[in-house]
């Protein structure tokens, strides 16, 4: 039999091959039924029923199963997705997010499962009260609970440190028996006359008792248990089986028996008679010892569980190089004998649990216990929701929860850890945050959060995309908005052509920037194709650019162009228009651009080209627009796109001015009619930069467009069909001489401004 000496961080096998003990699906219905009947039922249930009534005690429980329930149902999904060792559920959800995001759920689990040891021990020496009335009275002595929980604490150290787990297993069945019959004593027993309530009501409570977010944080605890068994994964022979058995049996049989005692208790006494008495319940129970008896047994049963749970915790933890000192790791993951005892594990645990019950106030401990308990359920049910999304193959459960449960716990979590406590809650989720960036940084090879929301985003998309598609809507009904697609050879090289792209998709659009690569396809081309891409990947997010960055290697410009329009819209909408680019002091490349336009336009969708100068746009503190009678058009698409470019917080100072060209005579009318188009259409354009010039020939408007726009950062016109289909796209493509960067605009579609 070989034995676990490191874990996968050291470079051992994907997992261990500790075996333990070999125990069967009752332990882990032991430990957990033991811990959820535990001492909250004994010591503060009464109490609950005071404060809330049985309605609201009712409600404590229906809400804390709402969060118990869906996390065993996820625990035992992802408890049968692969082999389960020890770890219990750090190990779970390590396995599931990597160790980064387990081990700062592990460590805040591991400190919290060796708090509860205090926090049962301290109950455990409640169950001593009479003994404690008894020698005040008989000897005046005042005996401190800290007498009994302390000796106690350290023996039963020494006793797992002896025995090994197999010792408390057996205690396990002999304490549950215990147990139950002290339950069973109670619900069979009758209060006395002077205690009992009027009537039974389901709202009777005591007046000015505590808000409802305290109690529930009080009895949250009582519900924890439900995990304990895992703890033992380690030791069990069938881990997939067992957990899943042995852990919504245990919560389910919990939840009955908490409903029950709730009952029973309203039934039995009144809100004062249970608020003025922890004990009330040795009252009511056919024999008033067996519930002390019974709060011992549970205090005892939880206390063992949680100290047979936690030195595993942190031995898995250990093994797996999560705690910050190396040396700490090579000492805590040690296990000794043929089960793997993790004995040094066990001794700091122990020191832990002697602490706090120094220290600990057992409702403070309460509140802490239930808020670490939260984070971590929280945690374990948002790995079963993501996992589903995400549609990960190698994620092959043999149990199946549904993610509306899974959702509902992580939401419950959420919502109850602010109810309890806000400051609280913000403290444990910032030191589960700070833990997990100090793990990220050691460990940016492994798995993190981002790999796993990575799936679930890309299952997101696929799915709205697929919504869209299938639910395609006449462009019109919801305003026009740019999908734009750009091919350009040079890429990294002239980057105003992506500038442009990234100002117009910023907010309102859509970009898809793709890369030519003139040749054949082979896998060095690809290569080459993808070292590319990368480098504009990386200026997309130095630049902040919010479009998608890609690559084509294709024999010539208009083969890759017409590739390009049948490509779907990443937005899942078609795309409308194409972006194109040319140099000013490149004429060459003018008919290679004239033709990549009549193709877009046969294939009706609309054409932006850009002719680029060394200028780059400026100062980008101005946008001119020239309408000339014959691309009137084009206006509506022209004014959209200079609304959406000074929308970019790099054009923010910008002013947009609007020159209206006619040469007829209803020029002033025509001009008349785009100011009210940009005043019904709310667009910031003041009419006063709207300027109406007479412009009766080519040359003439030339010389207004040197006079007017020399110093604009960025020229936009229209291009007509004659232009780009009569074959004089090339001229029309260098008119405007005077002014810098021009962008020219072709509609093929009716674009209208509403």
């Amino acid at each position: 039999m070989t034995s676990q000496q490191t874990g996968p961080a050291r470079g051992s096998p994907a997992e261990s091959s500790q075996v333990g003990h070999g125990f069967g699906t009752a332990p882990v219905f032991l430990a957990s039924i033991s811990t959820i009947l535990g001492a909250i039922l004994f010591l503060r249930f009464g109490y609950a029923v005071a404060h809330v009534g049985l309605w609201g005690s009712l409600m404590i429980i229906v809400i804390g199963h709402l969060v118990t329930i869906p996390t065993v149902l996820a625990v035992s999904e992802i408890a049968t997705n692969r082999r389960v060792a020890g770890g219990g559920a750090y190990y779970i959800i390590s396995r599931s997010f990597g160790t980064s995001i387990g081990g700062s759920i592990g460590i805040a689990l591991y400190l919290s499962q060796a708090i509860s040891v205090a926090f049962y021990l301290v109950a455990f020496a409640e169950a001593f009260e009479p003994v404690y009335e008894w020698a005040a009275a008989t000897h005046g002595v005042e005996a401190d609970p800290c007498w009994v929980s302390l000796p106690c604490t350290v023996l039963l150290a020494v006793l797992i440190l002896v025995r090994g787990a197999g010792l408390g297993v057996q205690a396990l069945w002999i304490v549950s028996a215990i147990l139950g019959a002290s339950i069973a004593a109670f619900l069979l027993g009758q209060a006395p006359e002077e205690i009992r309530p009027d009537g039974f009501q389901l709202t009777a409570r005591i007046e000015g008792g505590d808000a409802f977010g305290l109690v529930f944080a009080t009895c949250f605890p009582a519900f924890t248990g439900m995990i304990a068994g895992l703890g033992l994964s380690g030791d069990l022979k069938n881990p997939q089986r067992s957990i899943p058995l042995g852990t919504i049996g245990a919560t389910l049989a919990g939840m009955i028996v908490y409903a029950l005692v709730a009952i029973k208790l309203a039934q039995s006494a009144t809100p004062e008679a249970l608020a003025g008495d922890q004990f009330v319940m040795a009252q009511i129970a056919l024999w008033g010892p067996a519930i002390y008896i019974g709060l011992g047994a549970a205090a005892l049963s939880s206390a063992l569980g949680s100290i047979l749970v936690a030195p595993r915790t942190l031995q898995a933890l250990a093994r797996d190089n999560v705690l910050p000192v190396p040396k700490l790791n090579r000492l805590l993951e040690k296990g000794w004998g043929r089960a793997q005892e993790p004995v040094p594990a066990t001794c700091v645990s122990s020191a832990i649990a002697i602490t706090f019950v120094v220290l600990g106030d057992i409702d403070f401990i309460a509140h802490i216990l239930s808020m670490f308990f939260m984070v971590t359920y929280g945690a374990l049910c948002s790995v079963s929701f993501l996992e589903y999304f995400a549609g990960n193959p190698s994620y092959r459960p043999t149990f199946h929860s549904r993610w509306y449960l899974s959702l509902l716990g992580a939401v419950m979590c959420g919502l109850m850890m602010i109810q309890m406590n806000a400051l609280y809650a913000f403290v444990a989720i910032s030191l589960m945050v700070a833990t997990y960036l100090g793990l990220r940084r050691s460990r940016r090879g492994e798995r993190g959060l981002t790999a796993i929301l990575q799936g679930t985003m890309f299952q997101l998309t696929r799915r709205l995309q697929i919504t869209l598609q299938k639910n395609r809507a006449v462009r019109s009904e919801g305003g026009w908005r740019p999908s734009i697609i750009a091919v350009t050879r040079f890429g990294e090289r002239r980057l105003g052509h992506f500038d442009l792209l990234r100002w117009i998709s910023h907010r309102h659009g859509f970009g898809h920037f793709i890369q030519f690569f003139q040749g054949e396809y082979s896998f060095t081309e690809e290569i080459e194709a993808r070292m590319q891409k990368g480098r504009l990947i990386e200026r997309a997010e130095v630049s902040g650019a919010g479009i998608f960055v890609d690559s084509l290697i294709c024999p010539s410009f208009q083969m890759a162009l017409a590739q390009t329009l049948q490509m779907p819209g990443i937005s899942g909408l078609p795309n409308n228009c194409v972006l194109l680019e040319f140099d000013k002091d490149h004429p060459e490349e003018i008919k290679e651009t004239a033709q990549g336009a009549l193709l877009a336009t046969e294939s009706m969708i609309n054409v932006l080209i850009l002719r680029s100068t060394k200028y780059r746009f400026g100062y980008r503190s101005s946008i001119h627009l020239w309408v000339t009678e014959e691309n009137l058009a084009n206006a509506p698409l022209m004014l959209l796109l200079a609304y959406i470019i000074v929308g970019h917080r790099e054009w923010r100072q910008a002013e947009i001015r609007l020159f209206a060209c006619f040469n007829s005579g209803d020029g002033e009318r025509e001009t008349h009619k785009i100011s009210s188009l940009m005043t019904e259409g709310r667009l910031p354009i003041s009419k006063h930069n709207v300027t109406s010039v007479h412009c009766a020939t080519s040359e003439a408007l030339e010389f207004e467009v040197s006079l007017r726009s020399s110093k604009a950062d960025l020229v936009i016109a229209g291009l007509t069909d004659d232009d780009i289909k009569s074959g004089e796209a090339e001229q029309a493509l260098q008119c405007y001489d005077g002014a810098n960067d021009v962008l020219f605009v072709h509609a093929s579609e009716p674009v209208a401004i509403e």
